[in-house]
Parts: structure tokens; C-alpha cells; sequence
């Protein structure tokens, strides 16, 4: 089983390559925010890593969102337009997620991204061998609202939304993870190799990702 990975919700975008389960390649986007231009160049690169020919992929995986509007179009017109041309299954895996899968916490994880204007995108599991248990869904809003839903679970906050609310997480009694956390492809392909069941899009020409709100542009709001 060939699987690719495509995850560009934050400016660190990354794409991969598994087969059966076993990592073969990775490749990173840098943080310029051209993933539109980025995308396929690097999952080429990252198909001739791993020696695999692009005819030779089993399954597409991609980071459905949320985070950057653009990034998550980007990742999803991908995916869709590759598992659509393949013939092959597409899955999809919220990117917090990804994030969260990313924290070796043995316990709750709750992934933060920033949404701007004082929200944040946020999503909560607990993180141990087996499959991801959810305690909150993908949300967006004040991270006040994140703490109050999840204070029974005691999570570790993780994320750039985490780093950029850390006094007021830390005032509330909460633990927040030192250092950059960002949704990884590698980490895509590892929640589709725990559970080949989940994630199954089944009409991948139709699937539109997680953008949680509007764009600015759909609400009439600049910027």
C-alpha cells in the first residue's frame, strides 16, 4: 500500500510518502505561504525520495483544514485532483488533528491554531497507541471558550494559537507545550496506517475541506 500526504493548513506545509505503513519520504514547503506553486514540485520531489512512481499510489491522504483559507484550498484541490485522476481512495483527517496526533502526550491534547480577530481554530483528543478519542470538534473562537470546554479533560495545549495565548491559557491553570507543534503529513499517514477505516471520503470529486467559518471574502469582510 503506496500512500501520499498532503498537509498545507499553516505555512509550514509538508508532503509524504508511506508504504505499508513505513515512512518513506518527506518534504517540506518552507514558510513563504506559496503553496499553491510549492505543492506538486515537492510531492514530485518527494515521490523520486522514495522511489515510487506516481502511477504506483494506492490512496491519497490530505490535511482537511482548518487553518489558512488558502492553504486548506490548496491541499484539497490537490488531493481531490490527484485521487480523481488516479482512480484511487482519497482520506481526509482534520489538521488539528494532525497536530494533536504530533504531541507524544499519553493523555489529552488540544491543537490551537490561529483564526485572527482574538480566535483561535481549535480541536481536542486524547492521544494514546490506539485511535484518537475526540473530546471537542473542531471549533473556532475565543480561546476563553476552548478553556472552559475542556477543563474536565486537562489538556496540554499545543499550536501556534497555543504559543500566541499562552498567558491566558497559563493564567487559567493551563499546560501549554514548549516549542512550534505544526499538522505534518508524515503524521497524516500515520492516523490512515492506525485505522484504515477512517477518513474515507466517498465521492472524492465533491469533497470540500474543513474551513470551519467563511472566508473574508464570502463574508464581505476585508482582509
Amino acid at each position: 500500500m503506496i500512500r501520499v500526504a498532503i498537509e498545507t493548513s499553516t505555512p509550514f506545509g509538508t508532503v509524504a510518502v508511506a508504504r505499508d505503513g513505513d515512512l518513506l519520504a518527506e518534504v517540506g514547503l518552507g514558510v513563504q505561504r506559496r503553496h499553491a506553486e510549492m505543492t506538486l514540485p515537492a510531492l514530485e520531489q518527494a515521490l523520486a525520495e522514495a522511489g515510487v512512481d506516481r502511477g504506483a499510489i494506492d490512496e491519497v491522504v490530505v490535511g482537511a483544514g482548518p487553518g489558512s483559507f488558502t492553504g486548506v484550498r490548496v491541499a484539497g484541490a490537490t488531493a481531490k485532483g490527484l485521487a480523481t485522476a488516479l482512480g484511487v481512495p482519497l482520506r481526509a483527517f482534520s489538521s488539528l488533528l494532525a497536530l494533536a496526533a504530533g504531541v507524544a502526550s499519553g493523555g489529552a491534547v488540544c491543537a490551537l491554531l490561529d483564526a485572527r480577530r482574538g480566535e483561535v481554530y481549535a480541536g481536542c483528543w486524547r492521544i494514546g497507541d490506539g485511535a484518537p478519542a475526540e473530546i471537542l470538534a473542531p471549533i473556532v473562537g475565543p480561546v476563553e471558550d476552548v478553556i472552559r470546554d475542556t477543563t474536565t479533560s486537562s489538556p496540554v495545549f499545543a499550536g501556534e494559537g497555543a504559543d500566541r495565548y499562552r498567558d491566558v491559557l497559563t493564567r487559567a491553570g493551563g499546560r501549554v507545550m514548549t516549542g512550534p507543534v505544526h499538522p505534518r503529513a508524515s503524521t497524516l499517514l500515520r492516523l490512515a496506517a492506525l485505522d484504515p477505516g477512517s477518513g474515507r471520503v466517498p465521492e472524492p470529486s465533491s469533497w470540500e475541506p474543513l474551513y470551519v467559518r467563511a472566508s473574508s471574502a464570502e463574508r464581505g469582510v476585508a482582509g
